[in-house]
């Protein structure tokens, strides 16, 4: 690991820090937009990911592999390579 990497850790620690204060600090003033922001925040993102993950399920491009009919023989190759378990 990195410097670099150990900084952006840090700094990542820090900021997360200071919003925790700044959210505890909302709270006890009786903001409602202490509430809203991180729920609408976390909401968008899960929503994105979501959208992502149906995204990539939707556009995969997988090709089937051939179906061997009862009277097909394996290849020798595959035969030893799926003996050695």
């Amino acid at each position: 690991m990195n410097d670099a990497s150990r900084t952006q850790g840090w700094a990542i620690c820090i900021g997360a820090g200071v919003l925790a204060l700044l959210f505890v600090i909302g709270v006890l003033n009786g903001s409602y937009m202490a509430i809203a922001i991180p729920v609408t925040v976390l909401t968008l993102f899960v929503l994105g990911l979501t959208a992502w993950v149906g995204f990539t399920i939707a556009t995969i491009q997988v090709e089937a592999e051939p179906v061997l009919e009862m009277d097909e023989e394996i290849p020798a190759a595959d035969a030893a390579a799926s003996n050695t378990h």
